[in-house]
This record gives C-alpha cells, structure tokens and sequence, in this order.
C-alpha cells in the first residue's frame, strides 16, 4: 500500500501528464468538469477541477461522496503505479483495477486523453 504523500505526489504527476497533452487535443476533448479521485484503501479523496487547460485546484477531502461530475476509484497502488507510467489506464479499468463513474459523454471525450 502506498502513502499519504506518495498518493500526493502521483495526483501531482499525473496532473503535469494531463498538462503535456497536446494543446489542441486536451481543448477538444477535456470538458469543464468537476472531478474526484478516491483511494478506496487511504479512504481519502482528491477533488478538483478539469478543464482545457488540464487539472487545477486539486485537494483532499474527507467527504467521500462529494458533489463532482466525474468519479474515478483505485486503491494508492494503481494511482502510483499510473502517475509512474508502470501501468496504463486502459489496461487498469480492464482489468477493473479502476472504476469510473461519469456520463456516457464524458467518457467518450476523455477516451482520447486516458485511452479508454
């Protein structure tokens, strides 16, 4: 299981990821939505915002059901094992090693970003 921070440092790393897509590609594809990231085994959730520009305004909640358009679940393992590139998101909700919650729109938009 990984820790507090090293869940920390992989948002942050996976965000500087989000933020190297292709200008062009993250404006067509990455809508203005609300989004949370919960660690079923920390229970801990990071909330933030995602827009064309990437990922913003991250931080932690203690309220596992916030009020976001997008839900994405793993435990600290795969978040760290995505944000170092030793897994990939496809592969990851495949195997349901990720659960994501978010409307069918949403998913079709963001497949170009994450692969799915």
């Amino acid at each position: 299981m990984a820790s507090v921070e090293e869940c920390r440092k992989a948002v942050k790393r996976l965000a500087a990821q989000l933020a190297g897509v292709d200008d062009d590609l993250r404006a067509r594809h990455v809508p203005r939505r609300a989004v949370a990231c919960r660690v079923s085994d920390l229970e801990m959730t990071f909330v933030g915002r995602l827009d064309e520009h990437g990922l913003h305004d991250v931080t932690e909640v203690m309220d596992h059901d916030p009020d976001v358009d997008v839900r994405v679940t793993m435990d600290s393992d795969e978040l760290v094992a995505l944000a170092d590139g030793t897994d990939d998101f496809l592969h990851a909700w495949l195997r349901g090693r990720i659960q994501i919650s978010a409307s069918m729109r949403d998913l079709l938009r963001l497949r170009s970003l994450f692969g799915l």
